[in-house]
C-alpha cells in the first residue's frame, strides 16, 4: 500500500510544456509533475491533486482534500501512528489512496 497526500495547485511551472506545477502541501511548496493526469483533467491553479512520490495521480475536490487533510492531522496527534477510530465522523474514512 501506498499513501498519497493531496496538495493545491498554485502555479504551473514555465518551460515544462504543462508537466510540472507549483504545489502547495501543508504550506511548503514543491514542483510535482502533473504528466500522468489525462488532458482532459488538466491541473490548473487552485486544483487539488493527490501526490504520490512527487506525482499527480488525479484530482481531487475540495471536500475530499478537507476529508484527507484531517486523517493525516489525526495520524499526526497519535503518539503510535494509528488512527483512533473514535475521532472520525460516520461518513469519515481515511482518505489517504492505496495504489
Amino acid at each position: 500500500m501506498c499513501l498519497a497526500i493531496p496538495g493545491r495547485v498554485v502555479e504551473l511551472v514555465d518551460g515544462t510544456h504543462g508537466q510540472l506545477a507549483l504545489v502547495d502541501v501543508l504550506g511548503v511548496s514543491r514542483n510535482i509533475n502533473i504528466g500522468m493526469l489525462e488532458d482532459t483533467d488538466a491541473a490548473v491553479p487552485g486544483d487539488w491533486i493527490l501526490i504520490h512520490m512527487g506525482f499527480a495521480l488525479s484530482k481531487i475536490d475540495d471536500a475530499e482534500a478537507a476529508r484527507t487533510l484531517g486523517g493525516l492531522e489525526l495520524l499526526g496527534q497519535s503518539d503510535d501512528g494509528q488512527v483512533d477510530e473514535s475521532q472520525l465522523d460516520e461518513d469519515d474514512e481515511l482518505q489517504t489512496a492505496a495504489y
